[in-house]
Formats: C-alpha cells, structure tokens, sequence
C-alpha cells in the first residue's frame, strides 16, 4: 500500500528505475551549482573592465610606434619644403644668370656695331679730301684731256667702295635748309629762279653719311 502511493506521488516524465534518475530524497548535485566550465567566469561589466584596464596599460607602448611615424612624417615633409625652397632659389638664379646674359650679348653687339660704324666713319673721314680733290679736277679739267677718264675711273671706284659699307653722298639742292644735315657756307639775296628764303641754291661740297649717322654735313649756300 505504502509502495503504490510512493509510485503516484512521483514524476510522470521519469521512472524510478530510469537510468540516471535520482533517487527518492536525494537532492540533484546541479541545484544552484554553477555550470561546468562558468565557474568563476567574469560577467560582461567585469570583462569589459579588464579589457579597458588592459588597453590603458598597453596606450601608452601602442602610441609610442605613432609618434615615430609621425615625427618620421613630419621630417619627410621638412624635408620636401626645404629642397623646394632651394630648388626654386637655383632655378631663379638661374633665370637671373640667363637675363643677365641675354643682355650682356645684346650690349656686346650693339657696342661692335657702333664701334664698326665709328672705324668706318673715321676711315671716311680721311679719304674725304681725297675725294673732294678728284670732284676738283673732274669739274676743271677739259672733256678732251687724256687723263680724265683715269680719274672719273678712280673717283666711280672709290664712290662704289664707300656705298659697300653703307657710306652715301647726299647733295640738296632746292631742299629747305637743315643745319643738323647742311653747313650754310653763305647766303644769296638774290637767288633767282624764284627761290623761296631758306632754300639751299648751291651745293659747295656733298654731303656723307652713314646710316643715320652724319659724316660730314653737305656744305651749300642758302637763299637769304
């Protein structure tokens, strides 16, 4: 009597003579244990915790290879500026040394030109006489004289040479007077031919120049 109501007043799911079923009165060793393997496990707020005191303790050896990647950085870009700057300060000298060169080239032959032209001013200079006595003996000599020919020969020569190097004569009759290009050796009152005041009415002596620079001015009379 006393085994069949034992019997009803136990579990439906699990049979006394179950394996592994515990036994009437004896309280499960599981109870209010904690599980295999958790015993003694931290929770989620003593984990984070400890993750944060390791991180604190490890910053300060973590940050130490980004401030030398920073600083190593920083060189290289120091370092960038100032090859820039030096780069630009070469490059500007540079620039200074081929102005000054270009000038220095455009001086040198503008000076060779004029040093040319003042050579072949003077070397005409000097033959002037000689070519105003040719014009001399051309104009008195007779049409007839055997020698004349010889010496309008000489005077075509020497009239052809001086043109080779830019020299020219200029002879201004009938042109107004200019005293930078004419020398008034005299004057006329009576100029005829109804000359205006002013006007060259006889040419003494041709004048030369060469380019725009004048030799010797032409020598002319002037009407007054």
């Amino acid at each position: 009597m006393s085994d069949s109501r034992r019997t009803i007043s136990e579990p439906r799911g699990q049979r006394p003579d179950s394996p592994g079923a515990p036994a009437p009165g004896d309280r499960p060793e599981h109870a209010g244990a904690v599980p295999a393997g958790k015993a003694g496990a931290p929770t989620g707020g003593a984990r984070g915790g400890d993750s944060a005191s390791k991180r604190d303790e490890a910053s300060p050896l973590a940050g130490e290879p980004r401030r030398a990647d920073s600083a190593e950085i920083e060189g290289d870009l120091d370092e960038l500026v100032r090859v820039a700057a030096q780069r630009d300060e070469y490059l500007a000298l540079a620039q200074r040394t081929q102005a000054d060169f270009e000038n220095y080239r455009k001086r040198v032959a503008r000076e060779s030109a004029l040093a040319q032209e003042r050579g072949v001013a003077k070397l005409v200079q000097e033959l002037l006489p000689a070519l105003d006595n040719l014009d001399r003996a051309l104009a008195a000599a007779a049409e007839d004289d055997p020698p004349l020919e010889g010496v309008r020969l000489v005077r075509s020569e020497l009239s052809a040479a001086l043109a080779r190097v830019g020299v020219e004569s200029f002879a201004p009759l009938g042109q107004k007077f200019d005293p930078a290009l004419h020398e008034a050796m005299a004057t006329t009152s009576q100029p005829g031919n109804g000359c205006e005041r002013g006007t060259i009415v006889e040419v003494y002596q041709p004048g030369y120049r060469l380019g725009e620079h004048i030799i010797r001015p032409a020598r002319v009379v002037v009407a007054a």
